[in-house]
């Protein structure tokens, strides 16, 4: 990939297709914009399809980049400044951005057999404080996460993918009600252990804990859904300064994926 085409023409169709993708609401999502060469790269690993692979004219992609592209057959291609202007309009650029064909959503059986610990998050809405603990998630063995009243339709979420930085893709987020989250547990006799203040254990018992856990967090204002009480019978908390109101959401996600990795990694 030595020379690459520049798209020069409004004409081209790709140009309609990256104004149609960056569009902030549609009703069916079947392709996803992913920005920036780490998140391409992931979701390249994830095996995720990608259409075509865009750059800016003035700035070179990344070797690395273009080695995988080739190796997959990806078309990678370049934007003249004036089209890359009429695509972004008053949006920063990204310096390398790819379309791809959106995976089927997954599902409660994608998370069956798998060992590490599921993550779930009851009523979690910020999609900066979800993307950060897909990342977090993902490095540290969990096997899955479980998004409860997250207010998103699709894990394909412009801000989602890039909030994780294209992790996203790598391990199953299932989106469900909360009455087909507590039915899944319940029906495969999932030990569920909620996060809250004054838990009964702290986050350092869990290095002790030899089997797959569910790890339940709320939003930092409400908390959890009461609606998974009769399951959730145990309960953790994380040991801080009382003097501070509580620790962001994915913060405290990746204090308790960190005290259980040493399982969810082996």
């Amino acid at each position: 990939m030595t020379s690459l085409d520049v798209i020069t023409e409004r004409s081209d169709p790709a140009v309609q297709r990256i104004i149609d993708v960056t569009k902030p609401s549609r009703s069916v999502v079947r392709t996803a914009l992913i920005e920036d060469s780490e998140p391409l790269m992931q979701s390249i690993r994830a095996g995720v399809e990608l259409i075509e692979v865009y750059g800016l004219e003035t700035v070179p992609l990344p070797g690395d980049l273009l080695a995988a592209c080739e190796q997959r057959g990806v078309p990678v291609r370049l934007l003249s400044p004036a089209i890359a202007n009429q695509v972004f309009k008053t949006e920063k650029k990204p310096k390398a951005f790819g379309i791809c064909r959106v995976p089927r959503p997954c599902g409660f059986a994608d998370l069956t057999g798998r060992k590490g610990d599921l993550v779930l998050l009851d009523g979690v809405k910020i999609v900066g404080n979800i993307g950060a603990i897909v990342r977090t998630s993902f490095a540290l063995g969990a096997s899955g996460i479980v998004l409860v009243d997250s207010d998103l339709v699709s894990i394909a979420d412009r801000r989602l993918i890039r909030a994780s930085r294209g992790y996203v893709f790598s391990l199953p987020i299932v989106l469900a009600s909360r009455a087909e989250a507590l039915r899944h547990f319940q029906d495969n006799g999932m030990r569920l252990m909620a996060f809250e203040a004054g838990g009964a254990l702290t986050v350092r018992d869990l290095g002790g804990i030899d089997e797959r856990l569910v790890l339940m967090f709320g939003s930092e204002k409400t908390g959890a859904s009461g609606e998974f009480s009769g399951i959730s019978a145990e309960s953790a908390s994380i040991p801080m300064n009382p003097e501070a109101e509580s620790l962001n959401v994915s913060v405290s996600v990746g204090i308790a994926l960190h005290a259980r990795a040493h399982r969810n990694l082996a």
